[in-house]
């Protein structure tokens, strides 16, 4: 067995022994094993709930774990990752999530459920028909958890944390996981959190240097043509980002009519065609696949050569975690992005991730607007090695208070939001314990229902 990375073993032995914990992980890394491993271990040395109404075959559960992901493809991802690690340990893994049957996973859920894998939005709606109870909750994982905040589940989780029946901070554990963590977000998570810790591992929000990144300046009328040429000079599998639905039909039409096979995965589309299309990608059978930014984050699949930025995003983080989908694992990757003029917005901040990770800067980026000569020197004052405190949130934000002490807290009692320290956001406080935040990552199977259950399973489960 390999060594782990030194992420890997760090968080492993600090879960492993109730620590605290907030990850900001480089986008490099394979993100499951590291909260999944110890929590189930730890979920099979505690044993189940004493409370006699912990059984199976109820209408309504009560999962021992709970874990959020912003979209449908992660939420499976991490499911079949669970499923594999709980294999004939008694625990049950379930998956709830929008665009399938709720009948279906309801049921799923009646056979029992110890590690619950969710989408926000759905699981507030098992909520609502009071088919679960999150009483018995000892883990809360929220992975892209900066993503989940921004893109407006904040409402639902505060619903799922704040409003049902969970334990307070001091009885559970809780994880978050992202690439990169804003300050403004920073303060956002930390009502959730009590005297949290912030790990961050290499650099926060920039590429690795195992991602080759290229650009090229085009018009959009001749955008079609120009990507034939790319993609037929690279071998393996590529993805796509275009930011439109109808574009990503559009182009996945255009590419099958030249002679390549493409298939696309978009919000529009159902989950069951949006698995198909990941599967068919994953093993070849479509090697070009064109997506919106559904499948920026989180996507896990082995091998992939090539990302194309198609149309470039309008926020860095997303250029971030879309080129994030290659390079992975140790393996060297390329990312090639197609600039227009209406790409200017984004130029400063892609040029301090270039000067950081000692890519080539082709001379139109520095000309265009915002920028002055020089590698390494935009307007706005980059300075080299200087971006621990930038807003992808490589620093607590709580070091940057001018006076210390610990966050302001959520009272249990009072339940309003007084600031108890430093900073102007905090976590909860009913407890002298302390409490926690983390990360997460995957290989993707799609599928739904439950999973994990087998005949030699542990007779207490």
């Amino acid at each position: 067995m390999n060594d782990l990375h030194p992420f890997r073993s760090t968080h492993s032995l600090l879960l492993l022994e109730d620590e605290i914990l907030w990850d900001a992980l480089r986008l490099v890394l394979e993100r499951l094993e590291p909260f999944l491993l110890p929590m189930i271990s730890l979920l099979l040395k505690q044993g189940p709930p004493q409370d006699s109404g912990y059984n199976r075959g109820q209408r309504k559960v009560t999962p021992l774990a709970l874990v959020l992901a912003p979209v449908r493809e992660l939420a499976c991802q991490i499911y079949n990752e669970a499923k594999k690690f709980s294999y004939k340990s008694g625990l049950r893994v379930c998956v709830v999530y929008g665009g399938d049957s709720i009948g279906k996973q309801l049921r799923e859920l009646e056979r029992g459920c110890d590690i619950m894998v969710a989408t926000p939005g759905r699981l507030v709606d098992i909520l609502e028909r009071a088919r679960c109870s999150l009483a018995q909750v000892r883990y809360l994982v929220l992975d892209e958890a900066d993503r989940m905040l921004d893109m407006g589940f904040e409402p639902q989780i505060r619903r799922i944390v704040e409003q049902e029946d969970m334990p307070y901070t001091g009885d559970r554990q809780t994880l978050m996981f992202s690439a990169t963590f804003p300050k403004e977000i920073q303060k956002l998570a930390a009502s959730f959190l009590h005297d949290y810790i912030f790990l961050a591992v290499g650099r926060v929000g920039s590429s690795t240097d195992l991602i080759t990144q290229k650009f090229i300046r085009v018009d959009e009328g001749e955008k079609m043509p120009v990507l034939l040429d790319l993609i037929a000079s690279v071998n393996g599998l590529t993805i796509i980002f275009v930011e439109t639905k109808r574009k990503a039909d559009q182009l996945e039409d255009y590419l099958c009519r030249n002679g390549f096979s493409a298939t696309s995965i978009h919000g529009d589309r159902v989950q069951q065609d949006r698995t198909a299309a990941l599967k068919t990608f994953a093993n070849g059978q479509t090697p070009y696949l064109i997506a919106t930014n559904v499948a920026a984050r989180g996507i896990d699949i082995d091998n992939i050569k090539h990302v194309v930025n198609y149309d470039m995003p309008n926020d860095i983080d997303d250029y971030v975690h879309r080129i994030g989908r290659t390079g992975r694992a140790g393996q060297p990757g390329l990312a090639t992005g197609m600039i227009t003029e209406e790409n200017v917005n984004i130029v400063p901040k892609l040029l301090e991730i270039l000067v950081e990770s000692q890519q080539d800067i082709p001379p139109f980026l520095e000309s265009m607007k915002g920028y002055r000569g020089g590698h390494g020197g935009y307007s706005g004052g980059y300075k080299r090695g200087g971006r621990g405190g930038s807003r992808f949130g490589g620093r607590d934000f709580r070091q940057e208070n001018s006076s210390g002490g610990s966050s302001g807290g959520y009272d249990r009692d009072r339940r309003d939001n007084n600031d108890r320290g430093g900073s102007s956001r905090g976590g909860w406080s009913d407890s002298g314990r302390d409490n926690y935040g983390g990360g997460g990552g995957g290989s993707h199977h799609g599928g739904g229902g439950g999973g994990g259950y087998g005949q030699n399973s542990n007779s207490w489960w």
